[in-house]
């Protein structure tokens, strides 16, 4: 029998997008090919053209229609108002002078990683069954907080993969004591190349989906209960009716890249998208 222990992060308004904060960070610093997701190309350090002087959108509401799909799945985890208000002390790369503007720029993706790390070492010290880790994510926790508080030049040299190897690995700890404690049998697609995959109904509790590429996959009705997403590409896969109660490490910008419906269920506090049938 399974017992649901898995829960969305906790709400830390640190870590959630506040764009009236920001200086429009993800729309100047970094770089984008047209393709499905964008309508243009644009180069890192290069204003989209679509970014206006109050640093808002001028078709924030028509993104999708105008072929910026890629900008509506995208969560920069709250590092925008970080680097604008805290790293820069509210200081607009407008007015900047060129070479702490392209600094903002260089600073602003290295705090966006480190603060999805915070995101989820945060949603795996309130996992109950990840008590054997929880000191040591505490630790790491703690440690990359104190990356983000450093001074601007100190933190485009962090060393971003060594800090992620180091967390992963407590990470997935956590993730397999979660689902253990859930019994049952564990489906293993660790890393899996699931592309358009037909999934429609499949039980899928507890298992392991790190990494795995789900894009265009089916899983309508899917029971995903307890399933650990950390990285899973869900472009566009069906969850229509899916079970995703107690998924472990999903994110807001997994979910608004999928599709769904009325009765998809989803962990908190995860909302459903707007583009999405209601």
């Amino acid at each position: 029998m399974y017992e649901h222990h898995g829960t969305a992060a906790p709400a830390r308004t640190e870590l959630q997008a506040d764009c009236t904060r920001c200086f429009g960070l993800c729309c100047v610093a970094l770089p984008f090919a047209a393709s499905a997701d964008f309508a243009i190309d644009k180069d890192a350090g290069s204003p989209c053209p679509n970014l206006r002087a109050d640093s808002r959108c001028g078709i924030h509401t028509e993104l999708r229609e105008r072929g910026f799909g890629g900008c509506t799945v995208y969560d920069c985890f709250g590092a925008g108002q970080k680097v604008s208000q805290v790293t820069f002390g509210g200081a607009d790369w407008r007015s900047a002078p060129p070479e702490r503007a392209r600094l903002m720029f260089e600073v602003f993706p290295v705090v966006r990683q480190l603060h999805e790390l915070l995101r989820h070492l945060t949603e795996a010290l309130a996992l109950p069954a990840a008590r054997p880790v929880h000191t040591e994510l505490r630790r790491a926790l703690d440690r990359t907080e104190a990356l983000t508080r450093l001074a601007p030049e100190e933190i485009a040299e962090v060393d971003v993969p060594a800090v992620r190897g180091e967390a992963n690995a407590l990470l997935l700890r956590a993730s397999e004591l979660a689902r253990a404690a859930q019994g049952g049998r564990r489906k293993e697609h660790r890393g899996a190349d699931l592309m358009g995959a037909r999934m429609r109904g499949a039980d899928l509790r507890a298992a392991g989906l790190r990494g795995a590429r789900l894009v265009a996959a089916d899983l309508t009705g899917a029971d995903l209960r307890g399933a650990d997403l950390t990285g899973a590409d869900l472009r566009d896969t069906d969850l229509t009716d899916a079970d995703l109660t107690g998924a472990l490490f999903l994110t807001q910008a997994q979910v608004d890249a999928a599709k769904g419906g009325p009765g998809t269920r989803l962990p908190k506090p995860l909302t459903r998208p707007g583009h999405w049938p209601s």
